[in-house]
C-alpha cells in the first residue's frame, strides 16, 4: 500500500457574492464529492490585537489576516482526533509518580 502524499495546486476559486467558495465540478468528480458532504475548514492566520482587552472580549478591533485554509473530510478529521487522543486518555486516572 502507497502512503506516500502528495500535494499540488487543483485549482484557484473565488467567494461568490453570498462568501461561497465553489470547488470546481471536474474536481468534484474527481474526488467523488457529493452534496451534503462535510468537511472542517481549518485556518492559519497572523492576528493583531489593537486595544489592551482580553481575548475573549469581541468588542476590539481584532484584524486577522489568513496565510491559509485547509479543508479536512470529517470522516477523516473523526480518524485523525482519535489517533491523537486515545493514547493520552488511556493515560488519564494512572498515577503518576
Amino acid at each position: 500500500m502507497n502512503t506516500e502524499s502528495t500535494y499540488e495546486i487543483e485549482a484557484i476559486v473565488s467567494f461568490d457574492d453570498r462568501g461561497q467558495l465553489v470547488i470546481p465540478k471536474d474536481l468534484r468528480k474527481k474526488f467523488n464529492l457529493k452534496a451534503g458532504d462535510k468537511f472542517a475548514l481549518i485556518s492559519c492566520v497572523q492576528g493583531v490585537n489593537c486595544c489592551d482587552a482580553p481575548a475573549d472580549d469581541k468588542s476590539c478591533c481584532d484584524t486577522q489576516d489568513v496565510c491559509c485554509f485547509t479543508l479536512i473530510n470529517t470522516k477523516q478529521l473523526k480518524g485523525m482526533v482519535s489517533a491523537a487522543l486515545s493514547p493520552m486518555m488511556s493515560n488519564m486516572g494512572k498515577s503518576v509518580m
